[in-house]
């Protein structure tokens, strides 16, 4: 047990191993030192370096991933802050039990949204260290790495330290042929987007220094899991970077949250960055699988008119009903992929989806039929109803459909 009954100056690496959480109770800023804090009667530092942790079901390897950083960084002022977006697995309870041994280690728990940039976007935001590390929470990045990571960034003249697989002297580990052809890919196109020259842009594990997240973070696009990328095409200069190698590792616990819908991500963070300053990408995602339910809407029309023999109101009442479920299924899984209704959810969203665009196509005949009656040329009056009835559809199922929770 640690005295409270005089004051120490410890430094912050050795002492949290052995306080105990409860002693924490009204930190006072010490009068003494303007970097530290009085906590009972104990001086601790503030943090030099927070280590952002995104999780999501990675309950077993949050006691190895503090064991780790605990190893490597002894010496340095440093905290870990958890974000969990709600893991079914219980990763956030092992997090709040292991700050209780190490009051370094923090959980902050995101209920309702999901998604590896926004939570790291909101861990560096709840930090105040003037230096932060991004690190997966699966084991694969090599830990080892933060310390040389750290003193580059406080001895050279540079902005962000990237752990890279592709400079010499590091590797993709047991990596198969397919995913190595499809991480190269990635790799090339997103040299159309960023500002600096990288070798490693899909990088999950980096460290760079506060303002140079502060002065992205309003432009950040925050899709997908490739938040090093989306930094780097989002700041107004190219910043200073160095990359240190390391071998990529090989998952102990837990599954990979690689599938269809990171290749998906990546490719609408790809979007956003070259149209995103002219058109919202989600309303252009949104207008294109518009444009496919009409040929959808076309080709259950002709199916039930010529085919089945249906009457004309019954075959268009049919046609519309069936492209307006497909748009909406199509809607999300790809444009509202980060809102994704399911379940009974689902089932309230598809009926709201129908009155929505129910009225956006009164909207659409509604300014159609007022252009034309006002001599306006044809095709202009039915080019104005289709974007007045897709911006109708757009906006409102984004706050009653897909509202954020």
């Amino acid at each position: 047990m640690i005295r409270t009954n005089r004051e120490l100056s410890t430094p912050r690496a050795a002492l949290f191993g052995a306080c105990d959480a409860q002693a924490l109770d009204n930190p006072v800023r010490s009068g003494h030192h303007p970097r530290l804090f009085r906590v009972k009667g104990i001086l601790l530092d503030a943090p030099d370096l927070t280590v952002v942790v995104p999780t999501f079901n990675e309950r077993e390897n949050v006691p190895l991933l503090i064991e780790r950083l605990s190893n490597v960084l002894a010496g340095i002022a440093w905290e870990a802050i958890f974000v969990d977006d709600d893991s079914p697995d219980g990763t956030a309870a092992a997090v709040r039990e292991a700050s209780r041994r190490d009051p370094r280690v923090r959980c902050l728990q995101r209920i309702g949204r999901r998604g590896l940039s926004t939570a790291c976007i909101e861990g560096i935001l709840a930090s105040s260290s003037p230096y932060v590390a991004v690190i997966d929470a699966d084991l694969q990045h090599d830990e080892a790495l933060l310390p040389r990571m750290f003193q580059t960034l406080r001895e050279e003249p540079y902005d962000i330290v990237v752990g890279s697989r592709y400079v010499s002297g590091g590797g993709v580990g047991e990596w198969d042929a397919s995913r190595q052809r499809a991480s190269a890919f990635a790799t090339r196109l997103s040299r159309l987007i960023t500002k600096a020259e990288i070798a490693d842009p899909m990088s999950g594990f980096f460290m760079l220094k506060r303002p140079v997240f502060e002065g992205a973070v309003r432009k950040l696009s925050a899709q997908g899991f490739k938040i090093l990328l989306d930094i780097l095409a989002s700041s107004e200069t190219p910043p200073r970077l160095k990359e240190l190698p390391y071998d990529f590792r090989v998952r102990q616990f837990g599954e990979s949250k690689l599938d269809m819908m990171v290749a998906w991500e990546f490719a609408m963070l790809l979007a956003d960055k070259l149209i995103g300053h002219i058109v919202p990408v989600r309303f252009a995602l949104f207008a294109l699988i518009g444009g496919f339910g009409v040929f959808i809407h076309m080709g259950v029309l002709w199916t039930a008119l010529q085919v089945i023999g249906l009457s004309f109101l019954a075959a268009q009442t049919t046609a519309t009903i069936t492209a307006m479920t497909v748009n909406f299924f199509l809607n999300n899984v790809f444009t509202y992929a980060d809102r994704r209704l399911k379940g009974w959810r689902a089932l309230r969203g598809l009926v709201s989806f129908y009155v929505i665009c129910s009225l956006g196509a009164a909207a659409n005949i509604g300014i159609a039929a007022y252009l034309f009656n006002q001599q306006e040329v044809w095709w202009v009056a039915g080019i104005a109803g289709i974007v007045v009835g897709s911006v109708w559809n757009y906006a409102v199922s984004s706050i009653f459909t897909w509202k954020s929770r």
